[in-house]
């Protein structure tokens, strides 16, 4: 096997990683996102559809990703206990809600 060769395969394995989308549902770790992705899987016995989801912790170098935010995440070495997954990009930002003080509120 050349050179050549060795270093197409260790591309073509590279980008067969696995890639998903999912919602980021915590951002209070610094470079680090928790990603809910949610499925739809069919109960054996009753044939009702159930929402099941899993939980990706996921390396955000640029802290770029907040709430609400629909990222998608590539599958990678072990950065840590938890995170095995990176963030490649924002798909859709999440609307930002401004909070505002009422007057009740500041005078308690």
């Amino acid at each position: 096997m050349s050179e050549d060769q060795a270093a197409e395969s260790t591309t073509v394995d590279r980008n067969a990683r696995r890639v998903l989308i999912g919602v980021v549902t915590r951002d209070k770790m610094n470079k680090t996102r928790r990603v809910e992705i949610q499925r739809l899987v069919k109960h054996a016995r009753y044939g009702k559809y159930i929402k099941r989801r899993t939980v990706c912790y996921t390396h955000d170098e640029a802290n770029t990703s907040r709430i609400g935010d629909v990222v998608e995440i590539m599958e990678t070495r072990p950065l840590s206990k938890l995170k095995n997954w990176r963030l490649i990009r924002v798909v859709t930002k999440a609307p930002v809600t401004k909070i505002v003080k009422t007057e009740a509120a500041s005078a308690s």
